[in-house]
């Protein structure tokens, strides 16, 4: 029976890298890797050098699964990354680990970075619960209808988003509820790390303005604490 590891790798600083994961990788057989070019770039960090890296992308992730079953049969043991984080939450990995549960061999979780909890550690009071929804539809109609479930039911939630569609999630935030307070986070662990707390409305009118917007961002849409009465 083989192992199929589930490593998390650092969101952006590569000394968040954890012990574990560095040894975790040095011993498996194969790495399954969303992209071997930036996969590539944290192995040499590490030193951990001729390795077998095969590709696991959301593109290609249903005929890797098979793939790496085989490699699993064959009495490898094989190591999943993706680009950044902890494979599987809004990355590629799901799908695979699917497919190996139906087998005898073993799936072990290897803890480390994940850019929703880094946030949420610093989000302060976001209520009792709260929920991940990582990347919202692409079309505008989708996100709105979406983004109005999400915010009448009155939790807190996270969401993902890339620096091209930031500017149209915050307005779309900000149009179904203005003074709602969420916390902007961009390039998190990274030399540019920022974060904002705010209104939807003036983080709308923060980025907007400015010339250019970069990084991945991490929003947290805090639930409206004058419409509940929570025993914290």
């Amino acid at each position: 029976m083989s192992t199929l590891y589930i490593v998390a790798t650092p969101i952006g600083n590569l000394q968040d890298m954890t012990y574990r994961a560095v040894e975790t990788l040095k011993s498996a057989d194969v790495i399954a890797c969303e992209d071997t070019r930036i996969s590539r770039k944290i192995l040499d960090a590490y030193s951990i050098t001729n390795k077998h890296l095969i590709s696991c992308s959301a593109i290609n992730e249903n005929n890797s699964k098979s793939g790496i079953a085989k490699l699993l049969n064959e009495g490898k043991n094989v190591a999943l990354i993706t680009d950044a984080g902890t494979p599987c939450i809004s990355d590629p990995g799901a799908r695979v680990v699917d497919e190996i549960q139906k087998t005898e061999h073993k799936i072990v979780p290897i803890p480390g970075p994940s850019a929703a909890v880094c946030a949420m550690s610093i989000a302060g009071n976001t209520g009792k619960t709260w929920i991940f929804e990582g990347f919202l539809p692409k079309s505008d109609g989708k996100m709105r209808k979406r983004l109005a479930e999400l915010m009448s039911m009155n939790i807190t939630f996270v969401l993902y988003e890339s620096p091209f569609r930031i500017i149209k999630l915050l307005k779309n935030i900000m149009e179904t509820d203005p003074e709602r307070r969420v916390m902007v986070a961009r390039e998190l662990t990274k030399m540019h790390e920022e974060t904002m707390t705010c209104s939807a409305a003036e983080a709308f009118s923060n980025l907007s303005q400015r010339q250019s917007v970069k990084g991945e961002f991490c929003i947290i849409v805090y639930y409206n604490s004058n419409d509940r009465n929570d025993e914290e």
